[in-house]
């Protein structure tokens, strides 16, 4: 617990043209693993477009460790289908929040990070200055399956006491 850093709270929105994994459509959820931490949300029902809005929150103790995302259809007699994966890149957000910036107007990107061969962005990403917090929208590109996005939201939540991305640290 002394190592811990701080927490990062994930809102996965939604997934687009997800695989098809059962006859006609998919039950997809999304699992967020990081080191030993292993989150989900919830399945939905036939749908390969859908809306989740479900709010996840990871331990952070170490920026390095990677966060993956992996996509599954829930199956009820057979082992749930993978219907892909993608990386969440936290450097870039952790950067703009050792910025210490403050009073900045709502909706002001603080922050841009372009799709590249060495994220999973599918879209221009931007870290943006909201009601007191930087939050960063992202559009991830699933791999390792032919088709589908997920589009979720991270922000920083500072434990009590303890400032990670402070101008002193």
């Amino acid at each position: 617990m002394d190592n811990l850093l701080g927490l990062l709270r994930v809102r996965v929105q939604k997934g687009i043209n997800l695989a098809v994994r059962d006859t006609a459509s998919s039950d997809p959820y999304v699992v967020l693993t990081m080191g030993q931490q292993k989150l989900k949300t919830r399945a939905v029902k036939n749908n390969c477009n859908p809306e989740w809005n479900d709010e996840l929150t990871l331990s952070i103790s170490d920026l390095n460790v990677p966060i993956t995302l992996t996509v599954y259809d829930r199956d009820t007699l057979t082992i749930d289908d993978k219907m892909g994966d993608a990386e969440i890149d936290i450097k870039p957000y952790a950067e703009s929040l050792k910025m210490g910036l403050e009073n900045l107007p709502n909706g002001c990107a603080v922050k841009k990070v372009q799709p590249s061969r060495t994220n999973c962005l599918s879209d221009e990403s931007c870290c943006v200055w909201n009601n007191g917090k930087i939050v960063q929208d992202m559009c991830l590109r699933l791999r390792n399956v032919e088709c589908g996005e997920v589009v979720l939201q991270i922000e920083w939540i500072d434990l009590p006491g303890r400032k990670a991305f402070s101008n002193e640290s």
